[in-house]
């Protein structure tokens, strides 16, 4: 055992100095460069048993943080202002642009004509309460045996792009598809409950075509009154409900035969 330990100091043993290595490079011209950087290295390298005092070494950056939990920096990304996690972000109704609240306050100011109606909320291009009311009509139309899905919604379509044209002639500010198609939608449900009394009952007479022109009256007004509110039209709302009862009174065409 004594043998190998003796081997193995004598194997790792050397007596290569740093004489040596100047004289190599003394013999060696084409390595000047190197011998030279290599002699600056060296002195500037203190000796094993000199005294070095410690404001002469480098201080590491020592790490204050907890385990898991990392020192402060101030340009984390959360000083930056990003936002990593779902507790800021919107829901995804509103996301999607549907606001029950407006959805209602705008399902009342159709149920009641004689309620001045909100120009903010009236100006906003919701198309959930519209879809939902003509999928409606056309559901209480299929129960009645009539089959007008396609009509419903050609119709609508129609007559939105004529509402549209005729009422950026009129009013000053203009207005868009989707305001257009909001109002007009919004304004269908008194139909809706026209075609719902024809699963029960025949409109086909007096009592339906008396209840036919007033469901005709009642969409037309509160259309004219939205669009009145919402385009700043005072004076013209007379001449915004005919083209409405002309559409509505389409609509009526297809409850009632």
């Amino acid at each position: 055992m004594s043998n190998f330990e003796q081997f193995h100091f004598d194997f790792y043993q050397s007596n290569y100095t740093i004489e040596d290595q100047e004289e190599g490079c003394n013999s060696y011209g084409s390595n000047k460069n190197f011998c030279e950087s290599r002699k600056s290295q060296t002195e500037k390298q203190p000796a094993g048993g000199a005294f070095v005092p410690s404001d002469m070494l480098p201080s590491p950056q020592s790490y204050t943080g907890q385990i898991l939990q990392p020192a402060y920096s101030p340009d984390t990304p959360s000083q930056l202002g990003y936002v990593d996690g779902f507790d800021e972000e919107p829901p995804l109704l509103e996301e999607l642009g549907i606001n029950f609240e407006h959805i209602w306050q705008k399902t009342l100011t159709v149920l009641n004509p004689m309620k001045p109606a909100d120009g903010s909320i009236m100006n906003e291009t919701d198309l959930t309460g519209p879809m939902v009311f003509c999928l409606a009509l056309g559901a209480t139309l299929l129960m009645a045996g009539k089959v007008h899905f396609g009509y419903v919604y050609g119709m609508s379509a129609i007559g939105c792009l004529v509402m549209h044209a005729l009422l950026n002639l009129m009013s000053v500010s203009g207005v868009s598809h989707g305001c257009v198609a909001s109002v007009l939608g919004y304004c269908l449900l008194p139909m809706v409950l026209l075609s719902s009394s024809a699963v029960v009952f025949s409109l086909q007479g007096i009592p339906g075509t008396v209840l036919a022109l007033f469901i005709i009256g009642w969409c037309s007004l509160s259309a004219s009154k939205i669009f009145t509110s919402a385009l700043a039209m005072e004076g013209q709302q007379l001449l915004i409900a005919y083209p409405c009862a002309l559409l509505y009174g389409l609509f009526a065409l297809l409850t009632v035969f």
